[in-house]
């Protein structure tokens, strides 16, 4: 133990120094943002009717999004992590493509695919006069796309991590595996998916590239907060930084309601 501790409480110049300097790295800017903050017109600002629109659009697309990753989502890392598949390594490849696709690019896909001319969208505009482009409807669909994975990331590692037994158990109970599925597998990764829909929200909030893409910048219809936030370096800095700190206020509530999986799991 004493040995141990002696290891443990060596700390060479060489890593402490680069260490600190990246810690600085990352938090340096944020203190800057903090001190850089309109605190005293903060309130007038967020009831500013364009940060208003901004803010309850994010909040309003950032849910639908959610709601559209849980529901494709769940069942998805459920096959990739319980389905016998052949190539499933190759599946779960392509569904974390859009973790290092550029969001840009993701945009564009959708653009090309969803789009009046696209490979499915001229068929929705043809037959059903819908077109998604630029419109809500198209912002949600480009969060979604961004941030599923994250979703089913997280809930096919708790799949993986859950004791197949008790599934095996209401299988010889004569339960269908819907039944199943719903009675015991999902009560017992729920906070796997708790934490995935979390961040899955998070990710869609701040959602930039695809958005513009695939939806443009309309005030009240297709500008979220990070595309506001984009607009109003140019006119109004201080509101750009007010949109900022909502943002990173999300970001850091997000760490603390998955602190018990993440902060206190490390420790």
């Amino acid at each position: 133990m004493t040995r141990r501790r002696a290891v443990r409480g060596r700390r060479p110049l060489v890593l402490v120094l680069p260490a600190l300097f990246a810690l600085a790295f990352l938090l340096v800017p944020l203190v800057g943002l903090l001190v850089r903050a309109p605190w005293r017109s903060m309130p007038d600002r967020l009831l500013d009717a364009e940060v208003g629109q901004a803010l309850q659009l994010s909040l309003v697309t950032a849910s639908l999004a959610t709601v559209i990753c849980l529901i494709l989502g769940v069942p998805l890392a459920w096959l990739l992590a319980r389905g016998e598949l052949r190539g499933r390594a190759v599946l779960r490849a392509l569904v974390t493509v859009p973790l290092v696709l550029p969001p840009v690019v993701g945009g564009v896909a959708l653009l090309l695919v969803l789009g009046r001319r696209g490979l499915v969208g001229q068929y929705l505009y043809e037959w059903f006069g819908v077109s998604l482009p630029f419109t809500t409807a198209g912002v949600v669909l480009a969060e979604a796309f961004v941030a599923m994975p994250f979703l089913v990331i997280s809930v096919e590692g708790a799949l993986r991590a859950a004791d197949p037994r008790f599934e095996e158990a209401a299988a010889t109970l004569g339960a269908s595996r819907w039944l199943t599925f719903r009675r015991v597998t999902l009560p017992s990764v729920l906070p796997g998916v708790v934490a995935g829909a979390v961040l899955c929200w998070a990710r869609a909030l701040g959602e930039f590239g695809a958005t513009i893409t695939f939806a443009g910048n309309f005030p009240g219809k297709t500008t979220t907060m990070p595309l506001a936030v984009y607009l109003a370096l140019e006119t109004d800095p201080a509101d750009a930084i007010v949109l900022s700190l909502v943002l990173l206020t999300v970001s850091v509530a997000v760490l603390v309601a998955l602190r018990e999986r993440w902060i206190r799991g490390a420790v």
